[in-house]
């Protein structure tokens, strides 16, 4: 805060301070007391950077009147709470146990970034996912489809010609014709897509969980726009999910073992090492 801005703040805040008749004001010399609560004070010197420089003077002490409101609050609620601790609460046990999990958090934090081996091979995920297949089950249905969204001004005989092809050249035709014109398109034939996410993009009721399936499709309008779909594949809810569709989520299980697996054995060659150097004793 510049001393001319800080003058400016100084005054506009005596003011303030002065309608509001403040009670010991001076209570720290050089320094303008804004609130207490019991026995808690604020003073403007702990507000620095509070107010951006280049505030206004009138805006600045909006910014602190709110600060110092919200401070008050703050202190009649620790205020509360504190007169309201169970007896049988250890304060000082508790702070002592999350400070204890913070550190080894962050230490077990440091040891994975130094050792882990973060590459998956696709063999190992493949192999995981055969293994493991009752973790990969489906909560809702995902489908492979191409759907394009198209508004009427679109040349539709042109997507009418290629959306029909059999063509592969035309394939990528469709494409650069949906990127110029499209308000929505799907034409990767191999990704997945959860079903209320392609339904959201049709009229209602066109895919539903009891009838969307295999080989249907269609095009239909809605007075704003044209609509192309067609369903590719289909894998139910509750169904396990296809490697393709559980490949990040199998990723994601086999890095959490690994680190956990990491953690355990740097843990014991720890163990053992002090136990070596007789830095442990335990009482048998």
């Amino acid at each position: 805060m510049t001393i001319l801005f800080r003058l400016t703040l100084f005054a506009c805040l005596a003011l303030w301070l002065w309608e509001c008749a403040s009670p010991d004001a001076n209570a720290r010399e050089g320094d303008v007391l804004l609130a207490k609560v019991y026995n808690k004070s604020l003073y403007l010197s702990e507000l620095e950077g509070i107010v951006p420089p280049g505030t206004s003077p009138d805006d600045s002490v909006l910014l602190v009147r709110a600060h110092v409101q919200r401070w008050v609050r703050d202190q009649l609620l620790m205020y509360e709470a504190e007169r309201n601790i169970p007896k049988d609460l250890n304060i000082d046990k508790l702070v002592r146990d999350y400070r204890a999990s913070l550190v080894r958090f962050n230490f077990e934090e440091q040891i994975i970034a130094e050792k882990l081996d973060s590459l998956v091979s696709e063999n190992d995920l493949r192999d995981f996912y055969e293994h493991n297949k009752d973790q990969f089950q489906l909560e809702n249905t995902i489908l492979k489809c191409q759907l394009i969204v198209i508004p009427y001004k679109a040349p539709q005989g042109e997507f009418n010609r290629l959306w029909y092809s059999k063509n592969p050249a035309d394939a990528e035709r469709l494409r650069a014709l949906s990127k110029q014109w499209a308000k929505e398109a799907l034409l990767d034939t191999d990704r997945w897509h959860r079903l209320e996410e392609v339904s959201a993009l049709l009229p209602r009721g066109t895919l539903t969980s009891e009838n969307v399936a295999p080989r249907r499709e269609g095009t239909l309008s809605d007075g704003d726009f044209r609509y192309y779909y067609r369903v590719l594949e289909v894998v139910r809810g509750k169904e396990t999910a296809p490697f393709e569709y559980a490949r990040e989520q199998a990723r994601a299980i086999l890095l959490h073992k690994r680190k956990q697996e990491l953690i355990e054995r740097w843990k014991e060659d720890l163990y053992q090492q002090e136990l070596r150097r007789q830095n442990i004793w335990i009482n048998q």
